[in-house]
Parts: structure tokens; C-alpha cells; sequence
């Protein structure tokens, strides 16, 4: 062969499978799995308060749904706001909301964030722009709306993000908060938690259309469907629809698609799914073991240090449990507080 042939030879490069990287920085994937992990832990020790008769009144845990909620903060920011239904403990931990305060207004005590006064359903910081935790179903969803108002009349670029069950989607103030604001163009996602049963109604025996974020079509806003399970993709979409209402296009639908491990609140036996179903979803879509094996798959974290948050966490939440348990009951006194607001 002549050397001009040898120029013109093309070399064979071999191929290297490329090393994947995380989707996401070390710091981030440990702080998502922190926060489920305070949500799931928390949860279950509250579970077990109400068992020990501390805790009374109603009680809903939201043990599986932790992804949605945590995956949504991580994309908001400071100013934005949070109303909620029923099921919030898990909110208002991912605000910030200190878990002692928390577990305090669980238990009926002063130290609680509404002063004892609340309990599990209706607790508040107007300071983590968090605005409850409402018992009707449904009616976060009008005055989350009205959040979204006072945001872009304010001109603070905040969105209001308004968490709703599924059963509450097919009440009639849903619809009339989702033409309000799309005729105002009001900065807010709706966020629809399909955790597949309201109450102990599944939602395909409830709802004539079962894909929910079609439910704004008829208002022009836009929605998707996303793995409720995944706090990476809540996270994305979330990122994606802060950034559509931010820029004053009006509000839009987020349904995440989750599942609850517990019953609809602690005196509900979930007798309407079988114990196949709620073991498959746990085995196979656990958000907090799924990051788990994404941080372990990464080299994110060893086995070790995901043993060491949990640690943490635990104590944590024993000094919450602690603190509640040993905070006064309120003063009689403060039936008459809170109730006017003169301006």
C-alpha cells in the first residue's frame, strides 16, 4: 500500500459508552431526600400519636404523596404562595414550617402555629406564605385564587400554588375559580393530587373523565399529567409552569398522579383496595426509595450517610413529639382571640 493510501485510510475510532451523570447535583438529590424523609417520618409518628388518643379530632397522613409537595417547593421561590386541602401536614413541613409547631397544633397545644386552636386541618404561617390546611372540600380553591390575585395586583411576581384532591375537581367552585382566572390571567397553578380515591371512592367510579388536567380545557388552560411519584419530574414540571404563570399567561393544571399508603384520614380502614394493590405500589413506586436507589446507583451518598439522615430525622421528629406533648394547653382565653381583624 502506497503512502497517499495510508493517508486516505479513514481510522476506525472505537467507541466509548459514555459515563452517565446524575440528573441532578449531590446537594440537590440529598435535599429532596431529606425533605420526603421528614414528611414520611413525621407522618408516622403523628400516626402513632393519634393511636395513642394525643392527637384528636381528624387526622390525614400523607405517607406516599411526599414527592409531589417536595418536588413543587424545590422549584418555587420565596414569595410564592401555598393553600392546600386536609392532608398538609406534609405542606407545611416542605415550607419550612418548624415540625415542633407542627406536631404542637396536632396535639391541641400553645405552642402549635395556630396556638392550639387549629389542629391537623387548619394551621397557618402567613410568614412561609403558607395559608392553610382547609377542612371543606374544595374551598382552598377559590381562595387560592383570590392568593393568585393579590399577587399580580400587588406586582410581587409571586404564583399562588393551590393543592386539591381529586375528589374535590369535581366540585362546582373549582370551575368557577378556573374561569376567574384565566379571564384575569392570574398567576396560578392548580395542582390536582390523584392519589385514585377520594375518600373511598375510586376516581373512575366518580369521574366521567378520569384524565383531570383536561379539566381546564374549557377555560383555555393549558395542563399535564405527571408521575406524582417521580420528585425529579414534579420538579421539572413544576419549574415549567412557575415559569408559564410568571410570565403572565395565566394560570395552568399540574395533575400528579400519586397514591396514599394509609386510609382516606386514621378512622378509615381502606377496605375498598385490596392489600395486593397498596403493597405493588409501595414495592414498585416509593418515591423516598426510589431517589434512595438513584443516589445509591450515582454514587451520590453511601448506604451509611442515607443511614445517618435518617437518624437525624428520627431525633428530630422525637423532639417535635417531645415538645408537643409537653407545650401547655391553650388558655381558655384565646377562644376570643383571632376571630376580627380590623382594618
Amino acid at each position: 500500500m502506497t503512502n497517499s493510501a495510508k493517508k486516505n485510510t479513514p481510522i476506525k475510532k472505537a467507541r466509548i459508552k459514555p459515563v452517565k451523570k446524575a440528573p441532578a447535583s449531590a446537594e440537590e438529590l440529598l435535599l429532596l431526600y431529606d425533605k420526603m424523609l421528614m414528611i414520611r417520618r413525621f407522618e408516622e409518628k403523628a400516626g402513632q400519636l393519634y393511636g395513642m388518643g394525643l392527637i384528636g379530632g381528624f387526622c390525614h397522613l400523607y405517607i406516599g404523596q411526599e414527592a409531589v409537595i417536595v418536588g413543587m417547593q424545590a422549584a418555587a421561590q420565596k414569595g410564592d404562595s401555598v393553600i392546600t386541602s386536609y392532608r398538609d401536614h406534609g405542606h407545611m413541613l416542605a415550607c419550612n414550617m418548624k415540625p415542633g409547631g407542627v406536631m404542637a397544633e396536632l396535639t391541641g397545644r400553645e405552642g402549635g402555629y395556630s396556638k392550639g386552636k387549629g389542629g391537623s386541618m387548619h394551621m397557618f404561617s402567613r410568614k412561609k406564605k403558607f395559608f392553610g390546611g382547609h377542612g371543606i372540600v374544595g374551598a382552598q380553591v377559590p381562595l387560592g385564587t383570590g392568593l393568585a390575585f393579590a399577587h399580580k395586583y400587588r406586582g410581587n411576581d409571586g404564583v399562588a400554588m393551590v393543592y386539591m384532591g381529586d375528589g374535590a375537581i369535581n366540585q362546582g367552585q373549582v370551575y368557577e375559580s378556573f374561569n376567574m382566572a384565566q379571564l384575569w390571567s392570574l398567576p396560578i397553578i392548580y395542582i390536582i393530587e390523584n392519589n385514585k380515591y377520594g375518600m373511598g371512592t375510586s376516581v373512575e367510579r366518580a369521574s366521567a373523565t378520569t384524565d383531570l388536567y383536561h379539566r381546564g380545557a374549557a377555560h383555555r388552560i393549558p395542563g399535564e399529567e405527571i408521575n406524582g411519584m417521580d420528585v425529579l419530574a414534579v420538579k421539572a414540571a413544576g419549574e415549567k409552569a412557575l415559569k408559564y404563570c410568571r410570565a403572565g399567561k395565566g394560570p395552568y393544571i399540574l395533575e400528579m398522579e400519586t397514591y396514599r399508603y394509609r386510609g382516606h384520614s386514621m378512622s378509615d380502614p381502606a377496605k375498598y383496595r385490596t392489600k395486593e394493590e397498596v403493597s405493588k405500589m409501595r414495592k414498585e413506586s416509593d418515591p423516598i426509595d426510589n431517589l434512595r436507589q438513584l443516589i445509591l446507583k450515582y454514587n451520590v451518598a453511601t448506604e451509611e450517610v442515607l443511614k445517618d439522615i435518617d437518624r437525624k430525622i428520627k431525633a428530630v421528629v422525637i423532639e417535635a413529639s417531645t415538645f408537643a406533648q409537653e407545650s401547655p394547653e391553650p388558655n381558655p382565653s384565646e377562644l376570643y382571640t383571632d376571630i376580627l381583624v380590623e382594618v
